[in-house]
């Protein structure tokens, strides 16, 4: 396994502190386009990418990745950006919400932390740049892995939200089973782009990382670079 990422970054934008977000590009048309770090409050996503990068030898011909999307928020430890807005409630969609949303600070606990979607659809740099890169690269699914509720929610159960119910022994759900205003996986619904949201068992990122990183790096390797 590599100590470093086995191939280069590029920037693709700045956040709302200008940090650059950067992403490992692929070496041609690009099927699978990897997203972790959404939510501020889930770096164990951005630490199993980051692992699973490292057991990958080159630039895949058809994935792309982010390992953080949401930097600023990894870094003060919050959900939201720096300017305390929820990425994923804040994309283009036709049920985006100018409300107030609100999450659980833990699995056991109530809805109380407050955030924003954004004051207008698309209104953060993190949201439009990964937009912007989104349309550059025209990937068929996109993977956005998230925590930890432990399932794998998408539209239909493709071969890679299969994989992945099976390896984290989570179940498959064609909804998330509450409303997501905003969400990067209804917009993707609305421009015919296959997202499976992998949302992580609670675990130790040490023990995801041992669980999860080999298995996903090696099905990268094969069944989606055909």
């Amino acid at each position: 396994m590599h100590g470093t990422l086995p191939f280069p970054l590029a920037q693709f934008g700045k956040t709302a502190l200008g940090a650059p977000l950067l992403y490992a590009p692929c070496a041609a048309k690009c099927k699978l386009l990897a997203i972790a770090g959404i939510h501020g409050e889930e770096a164990e996503t951005t630490f199993l990418l980051s692992r699973i990068l490292r057991y990958l030898k080159k630039i895949l011909p058809s994935t792309a990745f982010i390992l953080c999307a949401n930097p600023d928020g990894v870094a003060l430890g919050t959900r939201g950006n720096a300017n305390g807005v929820d990425l994923n409630r804040n994309f283009p969609t036709e049920n985006w919400n100018p409300k107030s949303t609100f999450s659980k600070p833990s699995l056991e606990s109530k809805r109380i932390t407050k955030l924003s979607p954004g004051k207008t659809p698309a209104s953060e740099p993190e949201t439009k740049a990964l937009l912007k890169l989104i349309r550059k690269l025209k990937p068929a699914e996109i993977l956005s892995i998230h925590s930890p509720l432990g399932c794998v929610d998408a539209p239909t159960l493709s071969p890679l939200a299969k994989f992945l119910a099976e390896i984290s022994e989570t179940p498959y759900k064609k909804d998330i089973g509450y409303p997501t205003p905003g969400s990067l996986g209804n917009w993707c619904k609305e421009h015919s782009i296959h997202c499976v949201t992998w949302e992580l068992p609670r675990l130790a990122p040490e023990i995801l990382a041992q669980k999860f990183a080999r298995l996903v790096a090696n099905n990268m390797l094969t069944s989606l670079q055909t």
